[in-house]
């Protein structure tokens, strides 16, 4: 179940308290502050990939490439790259394209009785083969513009997720 992920705890500037809490416990309340990343590829004509995702609280809104968190699993902790090749694998159907991790930032947010409390690393990569976007999670995508892109977050930002803007000022 998604909720039982383990996510790696960090303070922030990314580094690792030693500690792991459940999804669910780091999005409640005032949230533990947790490794989260997006995935910007781009193709060779400077346009980005992005998803209008299916999820409990950004439902609809226009997102990145891929989204997730790094995870404790049994045997190791994931690396950014490791987990973001995961999350595009899994909600575009993309299995190999060379990430490269160009920085990050600190997000918090409150949603009700949810908030995010993340130290975000931005991941980027270059990519011009076929998407299959997960129906499960993907309700659309498209490709725009890197500049139109970072001009319809400022215009428009009601229609992207929050670290989607902050991520448009940093690509």
């Amino acid at each position: 179940m998604i909720n039982d992920q383990k996510l790696l705890l960090v303070d922030e500037n990314d580094t690792f308290s030693g500690s792991y809490q459940r999804r669910d416990v780091c999005h409640s309340g005032k949230g533990e502050h947790h490794r989260a990343f997006v995935v910007c590829l781009f193709n060779n004509n400077d346009e980005i990939l992005l998803q209008k995702r299916k999820h409990f609280l950004w439902d609809g809104y226009w997102d990145v490439s891929a989204i997730s968190h790094p995870l404790h699993l049994a045997d190791h902790d994931e690396l950014y790259e490791e987990a973001g090749l995961r999350a595009l694998k899994n909600e575009m159907g993309i299995g190999k394209v060379e990430l490269t991790n160009i920085g990050g930032f600190n997000y918090f947010a409150e949603f009700g009785k949810y908030c995010e409390n993340e130290y975000c690393s931005v991941l980027s990569g270059t990519y011009a083969g076929k998407v299959e976007a997960n129906p499960d999670a993907v309700y659309e995508y498209k490709w725009m513009k890197r500049d139109a892109f970072k001009k319809d977050c400022q215009d428009n930002p009601s229609v992207y997720a929050p670290w989607t803007i902050i991520t448009a000022e940093r690509i």
